[in-house]
């Protein structure tokens, strides 16, 4: 690529950035606004059934590997080994099914919008602990902002394998652009209303991520130090959304 094409193509880009970030703050402003009463009702709702806290926050990586608090409804029951609630089947009850089914945990995550952490469409924040297992070319996903929906959501979300998925980011990461973004967010709704993909076969949500064959074959990718542990957590202490 000669240099005046490289400088044109890094203007788009820029022009692009700085657009989405624009409307990620309009929109999701104007939908914390508009919603505020939904999510008044989804709180107490939580409380009611599930207990409090009424917010379930956890630490996810973001753009670069980044660390920031992704905050949710809970959607789950707390671990309770005596009373055999240590599966994610066993804690997921038929209103935290509704919840997720419908995204409606997810509103308060329009916040972390706000905050500049999130995007409203981007590769979703999965957990801490993955980091280290992912190949170079699946960190590539960490190249931009995570976002509340993304390509893999709206291509069968749970029902992909997570190579798939993996996949399906790194390719918005190549192609990303204000069409595909406002493609992605009108498909986003068709899967929510038709609550498709939300669990994989078998699974209360999806299987944990353990790495893939591609570790081997292209190499660990390099993390960034963040200061947050890694370590693996178990799936049981845990609750783990990686559908929008």
């Amino acid at each position: 690529m000669s240099r005046p094409e490289h400088d044109r193509g890094s203007s788009r880009r820029a022009v692009y950035e700085t657009t989405k970030r624009a409307l990620d703050v309009l929109c999701a402003s104007s939908a914390l606004v508009l919603l505020a009463p939904l999510m008044l009702v989804v709180g107490s709702s939580v409380a009611v059934f599930l207990g409090r806290p009424v917010l379930f926050r956890q630490m996810r990586p973001g753009r670069h590997g980044e660390p920031f608090a992704l905050v949710k409804f809970r959607s789950m029951r707390d671990v309770d080994a005596a009373e055999g609630l240590l599966s994610d089947a066993d804690r997921l009850t038929r209103f935290g099914r509704l919840l997720r089914s419908t995204s409606l945990d997810e509103l308060p995550s329009l916040v972390a919008v706000v905050r500049g952490d999130l995007s409203l469409v981007g590769p979703r924040p999965l957990l801490m602990q993955y980091l280290p297992l992912y190949s170079e070319h699946q960190h590539r996903r960490h190249e931009v902002r995570p976002g509340l929906t993304g390509l893999a959501q709206v291509s069968g979300r749970n029902l992909l394998d997570w190579d798939e998925r993996f996949d399906l980011d790194v390719r918005y990461v190549d192609e990303r652009g204000l069409l595909l973004d406002l493609r992605i967010l009108a498909q986003t709704i068709g899967c929510v209303l038709r609550r498709t993909g939300v669990s994989a076969a078998g699974e209360a949500t999806c299987a944990p991520f353990r790495g893939s064959a591609r570790f081997e074959l292209e190499g660990p990718a390099v993390v960034p130090t963040t200061g947050v542990s890694t370590t693996t957590v178990s799936t049981t202490t845990v609750e783990i959304e990686v559908a929008a």
